[in-house]
């Protein structure tokens, strides 16, 4: 989710003017839009005549994306942009009556649980060479779509004024941060669900979990809803240690060299997931199938990686053959866990419910 989506809460859209540019400059750079049409096509073709592709997204790519896809296919594509969050209740309000055609935001807990709601296509991947982490976080069932990763939660800090950030989670817990730790909520963030998911995962279980959180309330843990929230509390000395994703921590780096982003061992991979509706008609879900390929060709990924620069697009791609902003480590440096979907996915509402519950209150 990115720092324009937050910086947005819930205002105009930031940064359409340059994404728009940024958009022309790469369907120039891939030699236009008939190659992608044709690559989106081969693998799923429509079944009738184009009808409008409804698109739920909470990445900050994604007016650059459904521009260019339109573009390159002729389909009409109608974007609907709002925070994880609330998109998600938004399908779960709809799941009767579907309006979208394509889901696309970070973590793929909430898949897992819409998979086996039935609520998804099965059985679909794209063409596409993915990395040894990309292959890690396709479902079985090939129920959902991977399109890059970030991780949650990096530890972001001002290096001018906190030169020793924590090495540890452990060490939140200590004097030395009471009142100093700030996170996102994790039933307004997306990438947020996941990182406490990953704590309870790897501390051992729910009741670790639980522990852990509430002794870092008891420390002093401020919480608030979005990236740039938490960020911003970081840069006017609220607190000194922002958890949040590790793209909106490289960003604010790239905007203020003195922010740096840290991982501390282990970090929750996050992908960002595409999901098809499963009661769509077969024009609709043949649409879909087609964005889908779209994001993860040679094309789509350049506007996945040039469509939100201070923010979402700085994300490791899984796609062979294509390189991550140079802002970024590594993945190999960085001491990440991925956390099972299935497992953490049907308890997202009753951890977030005792998050609300215990934590932010």
């Amino acid at each position: 989710m990115s720092l324009r989506t937050m910086a947005r809460a819930r205002g105009g859209l930031v940064g359409g003017t340059v994404a728009a540019g940024l958009l022309m400059a790469t369907l120039s750079a891939c030699g236009g839009s008939s190659q992608a049409a044709s690559s989106a096509g081969s693998t799923a073709g429509t079944a009738g005549a184009p009808v409008p592709l409804v698109v739920y997204s909470a990445q900050g790519y994604d007016k650059a994306m459904v521009s260019a896809f339109q573009k390159a296919t002729g389909i009409p594509t109608k974007l609907v942009d709002d925070s994880t969050g609330p998109l998600l209740a938004r399908v779960q309000a709809e799941r009767a009556n579907p309006q979208w055609g394509v889901l696309w935001v970070d973590g793929d807990e909430a898949f897992a649980s819409m998979d086996q709601a039935g609520m998804l296509v099965k059985g679909f991947e794209p063409n596409a060479q993915l990395t040894t982490a990309g292959q890690a976080v396709v479902p079985q069932d090939k129920s959902y779509i991977p399109t890059g990763l970030t991780v949650t939660a990096a530890v972001v800090y001002d290096a001018s004024t906190t030169p020793h950030p924590p090495t540890s989670w452990q060490q939140l817990l200590s004097p030395e941060w009471k009142g100093a730790v700030g996170m996102n909520d994790p039933a307004v963030s997306g990438p947020t669900y996941p990182f406490v998911a990953g704590m309870f995962n790897q501390l051992g279980g729910d009741s670790q979990g639980q522990s852990f959180y509430s002794s870092l309330k008891n420390n002093g843990l401020h919480v608030f809803q979005t990236n740039g929230d938490t960020l911003h509390a970081l840069q006017t000395g609220q607190i000194k240690v922002a958890l949040i994703q590790s793209s909106a921590g490289i960003a604010a780096g790239i905007k203020d060299k003195n922010i740096k982003t840290a991982y501390l061992s282990k970090v929750t991979s996050l992908p960002s997931v595409i999901g098809i509706d499963a009661k769509a008609s077969a024009q609709v879900q043949a649409e879909a199938k087609q964005f889908a390929q779209y994001v993860l060709s040679k094309q789509g990924q350049q506007v996945m990686l040039t469509g939100d620069r201070n923010g979402d697009s700085l994300f490791w791609p899984i796609v062979q053959g294509v390189d991550p902003d140079p802002e970024l480590p590594a993945l190999a440096s960085v001491p990440t866990q991925t956390i099972d979907p299935a497992v953490w996915g049907p308890k997202e509402g009753t951890i977030n419910t005792w998050f609300t519950n215990t934590i932010v209150h």
